[in-house]
């Protein structure tokens, strides 16, 4: 049972990753799973730490900034355009490798497939067919899925949340590792594709080049080491975002803007050039190599890996009087989005709680594999909606009946419930088909089936996104819809069924995951047309008003379910009455300038109280209070100064002063406390930490409001904020989980429990 006391120190609000290594080797460890694991949404988690991306100003890098000339700055800012150079070229190299190898295995599996149905189609016996369809989509996805819960879980998903978390301040472990990347586009390969994937992948990319070294590979190539900080990684992330998703769309300013509105927290005029040049470099390398291997060297046809075609503007234009039908589809999107969300809410619930071991995280991948299969094959079987063979533009068309009772025909409804690129040539057909292609009954029953195994598809230990989905339900009914407004016209050449498709696809993918100006501008370069950018914009941000009348984003539900201290753009609208001396954890451990060695290191090892941050206190001798602060160490590099003194009193060494290179050498992962040995004689040594601490940390008095503490917090990049009285003594501390603690409710403002899980 969590008692509010148990949660004052400020130690208990951060827990540090002393020993990584040790820590993983017992995860390997086989361990005893409940049956069940109590989730309460109303909780917030302390297993996550904070980045910090305010830049600490102590001796040491102050002293390197000034020995730094103007040239050697003109050389670090050129090292940052190579940087996003290469980022954007690997991301769109691992885009072409997907695109391939997806493109491959799908043509293998359907040429299987189709032979398959062929031969029973003559013969009878198609329910071998259905069998053989279920396992090998079962198969391939139990690989993906394998390789996922038990090698790297944090692949899994779109990998938007974890990304949109890492860019907010929060570490989440193993989110930016080389292996993450390779399960990641494994996963994908095996499991389905889509664009979430590739901005994780794009991330991963910039994290590892950026710092010029693999810590999973334990490779430093000695390049870069500048950049080994917080704050410049989660610049070059932010890029490698955004060249993610041109790579996925083909949409270079889209990139920009996702990077801008979901991604990254702070920003500023440079750091946009830099994404899009990543952008533009990585869509231009998707292009060149795809169509080269397409045998087009020349023709640069392939900027994305999605693409929805062009629209004619003469046959498809739009009307005043269209402008309250767009709305309205915004409103029916936002209402489906808020129910896709509301289901898939309550079944991650439900996973959490239930299917939380790796096992049964296989099994139900493969369940839902199997399932959609069967679905798809059972609706291709019932379809009356039906085409000739000959002239089709299908790459395995598949011929489901009697061939002697007719002519050779194949299922219109081409839409089927699978997965992989497939899902896509279902979105582009349903945009650009002529009116009459569909039966209203095969894409109204379509779109039911594909909702729920889309909603019940995310949240899968596997690899996939959300994009294209949403976008299918959406261009599915969107057609419906055209359909039906095309009857009770009476065939009004206005009322094209394939623009209703483009508007229903924005409106639902907007009901789901809430973006706008983004989502506006990768519309627009994904079609190839801006002529419809004023009615996908009214859609999207129709559907996003909506949608949030009755629950949260899929993205922010997410991070809320795994309990994430996230901290949104401005502070609760009702938190004005709370104060920092409200808010602030304490009693708070401080150090004083000149310190013990052993009184550090007791500190240090401290395991109830891991604190990340200590005010560094002057005070009178005589005095009973704290002190004021001059300062603040973290403890990361806190650990360097007892462990280089141990190294000069063991070795006999000259006096040898800490570098900033020995703080990036060891960056991010400092080593553990318990990797020092000190003797009772060092214990008594003292230690000046003046060259370590930060000697001028953000201060807010006592009785500031939590909006004020929220905004210099959240602005600022802060993962430590000291609270101080009117003597101007240190009495608190605000940490990230503190702020994120207090959210708006449905009944007005509600505090969370803090708990370890």
């Amino acid at each position: 049972q969590l008692t509010p006391s148990s949660f004052l120190r400020i130690g208990q609000l951060s827990n540090v990753d002393l020993n990584e290594d040790v820590r993983e080797l017992e995860t390997e460890l086989p361990r005893q799973h409940p049956n069940e694991i109590p989730h309460n949404e109303k909780l917030l988690s302390l297993k996550y730490e904070s980045l910090d991306y305010d830049n600490s100003e102590n001796q040491l890098f102050l002293e390197e900034e000034r020995r730094i000339n103007h040239t050697a700055f003109r050389t670090v800012e050129i090292k940052r355009w190579v940087i996003c150079a290469m980022i954007g070229i690997l991301t769109g190299l691992v885009a072409c490798f997907i695109d391939i190898v997806v493109e491959n295995l799908a043509g293998l599996k359907y040429r299987v497939v189709k032979g398959n149905i062929d031969k029973f189609t003559e013969k009878g016996g198609l329910s071998f067919s259905l069998l053989l369809w279920a396992t090998l989509n079962a198969s391939v996805v139990m690989v993906g899925s394998v390789i996922v819960a038990f090698i790297e879980p944090v692949a899994a998903g779109s990998g938007i949340p974890q990304i949109k978390c890492y860019l907010n301040g929060v570490k989440i472990p193993h989110v930016v590792r080389l292996k993450t990347l390779v399960i990641k586009v494994c996963g994908v390969i095996l499991s389905v594709v889509g664009e979430g994937p590739m901005i994780h992948s794009g991330a991963v990319i910039a994290a590892g080049i950026s710092q010029g070294r693999s810590t999973s590979l334990k490779r430093d190539f000695k390049i870069f080491e500048y950049f080994r900080r917080d704050t410049e990684k989660r610049d070059f992330v932010s890029a490698g975002a955004a060249a993610g998703v041109s790579a996925a769309f083909g949409a270079p300013v889209g990139g920009v803007l996702f990077s801008l509105e979901e991604g990254a927290s702070f920003w500023n005029q440079f750091l946009t050039w830099r994404i899009f040049f990543a952008s533009m470099i990585s869509t231009f390398t998707l292009n060149s190599v795809l169509s080269v291997y397409h045998g087009n060297a020349w023709d640069l046809s392939s900027p994305g890996l999605i693409n929805f075609g062009k629209f004619d503007n003469e046959k498809m234009g739009y009307t005043i009087q269209e402008i309250p039908i767009f709305i309205f589809m915004g409103v029916v999107g936002g209402i489906l989005g808020a129910l896709f969300n509301a289901l898939n809410y309550w079944l991650t619930m439900f996973r959490i709680r239930y299917i939380h071991q790796p096992c049964l995280q296989v099994v139900e991948a493969m369940l839902v594999a199997a399932v959609t299969a069967t679905v798809g094959f059972i609706m291709i079987y019932c379809s009356r909606d039906c085409q000739p063979i000959q002239g089709s533009t299908v790459a395995y068309p598949l011929q489901v009946g009697d061939a002697g009772e007719q002519p050779p025909m194949q299922p219109r409804q081409r839409l089927r419930a699978g997965q992989g690129f497939e899902t896509l040539l279902g979105v582009v057909n349903l945009f650009h088909d002529p009116p009459g292609s569909y039966n209203p009954m095969t894409l109204g029953m379509f779109t039911l089936m594909y909702f729920f195994l889309a909603c019940w598809t995310y949240g899968l230990t596997v690899s996939a996104g959300v994009f294209i989905p949403s976008l299918l339900i959406g261009a599915a009914w969107g057609r419906l819809f055209g359909i039906s407004l095309s009857y009770l016209t009476k065939g009004s050449i206005w009322a094209d069924p394939g623009k209703y498709a483009l508007m229903g696809a924005a409106a639902q993918l907007g009901g789901i995951v809430r973006m706008t100006l983004s989502l506006t501008v990768i519309m627009m370069e994904a079609t190839g047309n801006v002529t419809y950018g004023f009615p996908i914009m009214l859609v999207l941000m129709t559907a996003k008003i909506v949608g949030d009348y009755f629950v949260e984003g899929l993205y922010d539900m997410h991070i809320q379910l795994q309990s994430v201290p996230f901290l949104h753009w401005e502070a609760p609208v009702t938190s004005h009455s709370l104060t920092a001396r409200e808010v602030m954890s304490t009693p708070v451990t401080c150090l004083r300038r000149i310190e013990r060695v052993g009184t550090v290191v007791d500190i240090l090892s401290d395991t109830s109280s891991n604190h990340n941050g200590f005010p560094v206190v002057e005070s009178n001798p005589d005095a009973t209070q704290v002190g004021w602060p001059i300062g603040t160490v973290k403890r990361s590099p806190t650990i360097f100064p007892p462990k280089v003194f141990v190294e000069r009193a063991n070795l006999s060494l000259v006096q040898r002063r800490l570098k900033l290179k020995d703080f990036r050498d060891a960056y991010p992962r400092f080593p553990p406390i318990q990797s020092i040995h000190v003797s009772q004689d060092e214990r008594e040594c003292m230690i000046d930490l003046s060259e370590f601490m930060n000697p001028s940390p953000y201060t807010v008095p006592q009785e500031a409001s939590l909006p004020r503490g929220f905004k210099l917090f959240r602005a600022l990049g802060l993962r430590h904020l000291v609270v101080v009285d009117n003597r101007n003594e240190v009495v608190g501390m605000v940490t990230r989980k503190d702020l994120a603690r207090y959210r708006l409710g449905k009944e007005g403002l509600e505090e969370l429990s803090l708990a370890q899980t």
